[in-house]
């Protein structure tokens, strides 16, 4: 059986997951009576909420005697880790492209790895049927995009299909409004070269994805790029220097069918396969037969350029709702994340209690933190803060390209917002329908906690996609928030009564009813100082009644709950959210105030 590794790069929303369940549908992967779920590769929770690719997935599809193994890569900077590793696996991408929205920054971002490591893409402009598509347009963006992106002669001479994904076809004519995709399935015969292995070597394979099983244990995915593995033959892994990390066997090898992972008795060069018996071989290492002191060529990986400490959860109210409070229950967690998720650096701070996770940005750590919630833990999470370095002009900082589609009334707010974070506007240019286009530089650190303001500036019309761009020169101090917050100086349950008198001081984030502790933040102060208040004062009880029965009559405007990602980029150096399984409360590192002065002083000092 003839062998093709294709990889599918897309941005985010532009069909990629749907239009690999519609392969999967006509190559009769599925049987016509098996119930499948609407966009099978999305299989974990986070990804079906957002509607996102986190993690890389690879599937198999047989067409007339070729088999094609796709794999499905994320589409967001935050995974790059994911794509720069999957696209050394592959012999041919297929760049799909959303027939109105067009090329985006995410989709230059893991196209310009494919262009580099040579691969010769095939264009698919999705959704044609779209009362807005732009197809000629969207094409010729993406010979833009190649040739901004150094592509070369035979790159840029790329074969095109036209498609709809939902619908289920693919055809040479951008007018086709039906058919199926046959055409694509044999564009990817054609033009996607077979792997370029040798099969008479000795066996090597080079790990691009890691995960864990609870009877397998660790489970590494690669290409075998030369040779054969049988099941049970001795094998080592060698570290990218090609020092022995550890020596096993080969327990057991997996090959890819649809969506499943099936057990086979061997694999040959130019196999995509997952393999179990290593207990300490990670992604980036080798493994090969035991004769092999050579490793692979890895692909380095860009470095990290945000942190956040994960603590303990030390506030009065620890242990009700989670069951993995303790920090070696946090650190296990952790480690086994940066196991698997190469992008992800954990280090142990002095005390044991905490930890300072780095990656790739607010996104990744935010998905990161919600999957350890659902799993049970709690957790005290501080403001993000970036991770800066020396250069050879001193002090330098990450930098992101930020393209901004909003409707024209909205683009003077939004360059306003952009340059108070120190953002440079590089271009700016209409993009059809009353929309504008606006590309910045801006400094990573000046785009934390923006992305909310910025919905609410665009009234939720506006998009914005960040990239990591360069370390560049330090930009000097960034306005962080305007307001104080609203502190509770005691604890108890909120009262109404109390939490009535205080909607004058700002913006109430607790209901009547809500546990509070000295300490917690209960809301946002009108003035730029923070203020302590008490929420849980009642009426005093007389013997004179108000007239009319004004008692009952409190009426509160609804507490303003922030989500994860809001309360993480609300707070300021000196908070933290308590992340629980149930809730998100935001709080003052120190809860005693006599300890919060000493620390505001210290500061200041």
């Amino acid at each position: 059986m003839s062998l093709r590794n294709v990889a599918i790069i897309a941005h985010v929303d532009h069909g990629k997951t749907t239009l690999v369940d519609q392969l999967f549908r006509q190559s009769g992967t599925f049987r016509d009576n098996q119930r499948v779920e609407e966009r099978a590769m999305d299989s974990n929770d986070l990804e079906k909420e957002r509607g996102i690719t986190i993690l890389a997935k690879c599937t198999s599809v047989d067409w007339h005697g070729t088999r094609i193994n796709i794999v499905d890569t994320p589409g967001h900077a935050d995974f790059g880790g994911e794509v720069e590793r999957i696209l050394s696996m592959v012999d041919g991408v297929i760049l799909l492209v959303d027939s109105s929205e067009g090329a985006m920054p995410q989709t230059k971002f893991v196209t310009g790895k494919a262009l580099a490591l040579g691969l010769k893409p095939i264009v698919v402009v999705n959704k044609i049927d779209r009362s807005d598509a732009r197809v000629q347009e969207v094409l010729d963006e993406v010979f833009d995009l190649f040739v901004s992106l150094e592509a070369s002669d035979e790159q840029l001479d790329f074969p095109v299909l036209y498609a709809s994904g939902r619908n289920g076809y693919a055809s040479d004519d951008p007018e086709a409004r039906e058919g199926t995709l046959e055409p694509l399935f044999n564009k990817i015969v054609e033009h996607v070269p077979a792997p370029s292995v040798d099969p008479d070597a000795q066996f090597k394979f080079l790990v691009t994805l890691l995960d864990r099983d609870n009877f397998l244990g660790r489970i590494l995915t690669g290409r075998v790029e030369s040779g054969t593995v049988k099941m049970n033959q001795p094998i080592h892994a060698l570290d990218p220097d090609g020092k022995v990390i550890e020596t096993g066997r080969a327990t057991k090898i997996m090959s890819f069918r649809g969506l499943e992972r099936v057990p086979v008795e061997e694999a040959k060069a130019g196999d995509i396969i997952s393999l179990a018996g290593m207990t300490v071989a990670t992604v980036a290492n080798t493994i090969a037969d035991t004769s092999v002191t050579e490793p692979l060529h890895a692909q380095p990986i860009d470095p990290p350029t945000l942190s956040m400490r994960f603590a303990v959860n030390d506030s009065p109210m620890a242990g009700r709702e989670g069951t993995k409070v303790t920090s070696r229950m946090i650190r296990d967690r952790l480690f086994r994340e940066a196991e698997s998720n190469v992008a992800i650096k954990v280090t142990e701070s002095d005390d044991k209690d905490s930890f300072e996770v780095a990656g790739r940005g607010e996104l990744q750590l935010g998905v990161l933190i919600e999957t350890m919630r659902r799993e049970g833990f709690e957790l005290g999470i501080s403001r993000p803060r970036v991770l800066f370095r020396d250069g050879p002009n001193g002090r330098e900082e990450p930098y992101e390209t930020v393209v901004i589609d909003v409707d024209e009334e909205h683009s003077g707010t939004v360059v306003e917002k952009m340059s108070i974070r120190k953002a440079e506007m590089t271009d700016m240019r209409p993009s059809g329908g009353g929309k504008t286009r606006i590309t910045f530089s801006a400094p990573s650190r000046g785009l934390i906690g923006y992305h909310g303001e910025f919905l609410s500036d665009t009234r939720g019309t506006g998009i914005m996609n960040r990239l990591f761009e360069k370390y560049g020169p330090y930009k000097g101090v960034i306005e962080g928030r305007k307001n104080g917050v609203l502190i509770s100086n005691g604890a108890g349950e909120a009262n109404a009564y109390a939490l009535n008198a205080l909607e004058e001081r700002g913006i109430l984030m607790v209901a009547p009813g809500d546990p509070l502790y000295e300490g917690i933040i209960i809301g946002e102060n009108a003035k730029p100082d923070d203020l302590e208040v008490n929420p849980m004062k009642s009426k005093q009880l007389t013997n004179f009644r108000a007239s009319g029965g004004k008692d009952d009559a409190i009426r509160l405007t609804p507490p303003r709950r922030l989500t994860l990602e809001q309360a993480i980029a609300y707070i300021d150096d000196d908070e933290l959210v308590e992340v629980t399984p149930k809730s998100i409360r935001l709080r003052k590192r120190h809860l005693d105030p006599h300890e919060r002065k000493r620390a505001s002083r210290a500061k200041a000092a």
